[in-house]
């Protein structure tokens, strides 16, 4: 198409000048004068009678204008229609000098366009990958702790007549004074609720025995342990690394002795748990906790795997991109144009998330992984049964289908549920192409490690 020119102006950025002759736009804008003449309502003349001449001169510019800009954009469109370059995003107008329509003397114009190309690259090659699964095993004692909480959670609570144990609930209010109790006028007073374990070990054994209504007298850096300390300072208003303030004494009143009295371990428990199941004893429970547990941390070793797939792509693959160009789409061409700065400032991540969007769309389409409108449906299916978690739906499912099939028209429901699968599909797909060495960690090791980038 020899009225569009293409010429590289860059790295990766190259111009179009759409080239618009004064007869393929003349016969159009005088139509649309006549028509426009047909149909104004201008004051002293009767519709459809007014003069082109009067149309022309009130509205011939803007007229004029509308169809020399959208017969360069028909010219624009149609060549990467045909040419089908790489690019990203739309064409920007080139700024370069824009031409001055007059509609009085209509001529020949050219419109210049700037494009931002895709770069090509090559994908690692996986199975030279070497990357570290990082398990947790799950011990007994995480059993212990996950059905402590279980217990915990589903108890009551029991208002003691003394404090007796570690795990009792204490409503205080904390009331600022001196060394022997006397209050310090205009101090600080707060209510607060602690477990008694928080307190330093001293302390809990003078607070055993107390009742509602009875007083100490503490000093804050001698009554809580050093990481319990910081917590308690900040809750009273207190800079946590002031030394001074952590000298300061309180008067503690008991105000009232709480315990969770914990669930039972018996078989309604076991049911409310795990409803629909039916366990001999406690142990072959606890097994099945223990089973859940190892699931969990499976995944979440899956995740930090994929977090390690993720940078290793964004590292290993090396990319040029069209930044001038891309600089000047995030300041315009977004649908809330940013300054110069802004567009400076936010480009490392957008830069970064426009690579990572490259590189997954070449595993994926070289890969052909797809999702089918099956899996779509099923995935949404799961994460509604989800949603509804325990609870009986009944034995009429009807309603399920429906709601389904309106999910599945929700464009934007669609589009990032399958983005979703399809991502999922892509680190599986990376995941059994490269080599994988184990190694055990702990949970704050694992959890550590954890980025979760994509």
């Amino acid at each position: 198409m020899s009225n569009v020119v293409r010429e590289n102006t860059g790295l990766l950025t190259d111009t179009l000048t759409v080239k618009v002759s004064k007869d393929e736009y003349l016969n159009t804008y005088q139509k649309k004068l006549k028509e426009f003449s047909k149909s104004a309502n201008i004051p002293g003349f009767r519709k459809g009678m007014v003069p082109v001449g009067m149309v022309q001169k009130m509205y011939g510019g803007s007229i004029f204008h509308d169809e020399v800009i959208k017969t360069a954009e028909k010219k624009l469109f149609q060549f990467l229609q045909e040419e089908r370059p790489d690019i990203f995003a739309q064409p920007l107008p080139s700024e370069k000098q824009i031409p001055v329509l007059d509609h009085k003397n209509p001529a020949d114009y050219e419109f210049s366009f700037e494009i931002g190309l895709k770069p090509a690259f090559n994908l690692p090659d996986f199975s030279s990958q070497k990357l570290t699964l990082h398990k947790v095993a799950v011990t007994e004692e995480m059993v212990n702790e996950e059905l402590n909480r279980m217990q915990i959670k589903g108890g009551t609570m029991t208002e003691p007549e003394v404090v007796d144990q570690d795990e009792n609930v204490l409503n205080v209010v904390f009331t600022e004074s001196d060394a022997d109790g006397n209050i310090i006028e205009g101090g600080i007073k707060k209510e607060n609720s602690v477990l008694l374990k928080y307190f330093s070990a001293p302390l809990q054994k003078k607070l055993k025995g107390k009742k509602v209504g009875e007083n100490i007298v503490f000093q804050l850096e001698k009554s809580f342990d050093a990481d319990k300390l910081g917590m308690m300072m900040q809750d009273l208003g207190l800079d946590q690394n002031d030394a001074d303030a952590s000298k300061k004494y309180f008067s503690l009143e008991l105000v009232k002795i709480g315990l969770v009295e914990k669930r039972e371990l018996n078989a309604d428990f076991f049911q409310e748990v795990y409803p629909g199941k039916s366990f001999a004893d406690e142990a072959e429970f606890r097994d099945a906790l223990k089973k859940d547990i190892e699931k969990y941390w499976e995944a979440q070793s899956r995740n930090q795997l994929h977090d390690q797939i993720y940078h290793m792509l964004l590292d290993d693959v090396n990319m040029e991109f069209p930044e001038a160009f891309l600089k000047r789409w995030l300041m315009t061409g977004t649908e809330k144009p940013k300054t110069a700065e802004e567009a400076e400032r936010e480009f490392p991540v957008f830069k970064n998330q426009l690579k990572w969007t490259l590189i997954s769309d070449k595993i994926i389409v070289d890969n052909k992984l797809e999702v089918e409108q099956e899996e779509l449906r099923n995935h949404m299916k799961a994460e509604v049964m989800n949603y509804f978690g325990q609870m009986s739906l009944g034995d009429n499912m009807d309603w399920l289908d429906s709601y389904l099939d309106r999910m599945m028209k929700d464009e934007k429901q669609v589009e990032s549920t399958y983005r979703r699968l399809v991502t999922e599909k892509l680190f599986n797909f990376v995941e059994s192409k490269i080599k994988t060495t184990d190694k055990t960690v702990s949970i704050e090791e694992l959890n550590a490690m954890q980025h979760h980038h994509h």
